[in-house]
């Protein structure tokens, strides 16, 4: 099997190419860009997403479009994740906005279908080989299956004052976590622990809370058959109903829509 390297170097050896990628194996991809337009699609996992200053959930039955030349990494966390990546020229980006901006979107059945059939393909597809047309059709019905992208965000810091503050709120997510709790665990007033969050992760720390509980609420339901009042005790909700509040409130859809998904 390739390395990340070798297949990163590989991704634009030809300008004209769809560059395919099946894989079931849990890999990190360092960061990098390319000058292929990305899509990644996660099946029966979860996979993460990191440019700058945030890192998105790539949640099962929805892809990633990365456009060219953005920075990135890619990290698969769970091995039985399998994941399915094109690269595709990027030549005719201008025909839609779309393949200009970063988005997750839900996969419906009809891209499903078209996606899993590129498995029987990998590497470089040219222009004039066979399944090239079809790759191509997969690109072009991209801006119009997919309106609305998934709006879950993690902010990342490597403030060295942050950074065991946000370890202690993932390994203690299901207790009461308030700003006192947190301030005199880490000896700062409550007043300079919220500057904190707002300078270093640009939202509060309820917005924060509330964003990493939901991220593991996803996390769980797609890699296990717990119930949703568990779910939601072990995220620190303390009802079904406070849970899927506020996973509507980041979703736009309630979490037993999704967990359909």
């Amino acid at each position: 099997m390739l390395s990340s390297f070798n297949y990163l170097q590989k991704i634009d050896e030809y300008e004209d190419s769809v560059f395919v990628l099946h894989e079931k194996t849990e890999r990190r991809f360092p960061v990098h860009k390319h000058r292929k337009g990305q899509l990644t699609y996660v099946e029966g996992g979860i996979a993460y997403i990191s440019f700058k200053d945030k890192t998105y959930v790539i949640p099962a039955r929805h892809y990633v479009w990365i456009p060219k030349d953005l920075e990135h990494s890619l990290q698969v966390r769970f091995t039985a994740t399998a994941v399915r990546t094109l690269y595709f020229f990027s030549k005719n980006d201008e025909k839609s906005s779309f393949y200009n901006v970063m988005g997750i979107y839900p996969v419906n059945n009809l891209l499903l279908e078209m996606i899993n059939y590129t498995e029987k393909w990998k590497e470089h597809i040219l222009p004039n080989n066979k399944g090239y047309a079809f790759l191509a059709a997969i690109k072009e019905i991209l801006p119009e299956i997919s309106k609305t992208p998934l709006p879950i965000a993690l902010p990342t810091t490597q403030d060295e004052r942050m950074r065991p503050i946000i370890l202690y709120i993932e390994k203690h997510l299901s207790e009461n976590l308030t700003l006192e709790k947190l301030s005199k665990e880490f000896g700062l007033s409550e007043r300079s622990l919220s500057r904190l969050f707002q300078s270093k992760l640009q939202m509060s720390f309820q917005q924060y809370l509330k964003s990493v509980r939901i991220v593991r609420g996803i996390a769980i339901m797609l890699q296990t058959t717990k119930s949703l009042s568990e779910i939601a005790y072990e995220t620190g909700y303390g009802s079904i109903s406070a849970f899927s509040k506020a996973f509507n409130q980041m979703t736009n859809m309630r979490p037993s829509d999704f967990s359909r998904g």
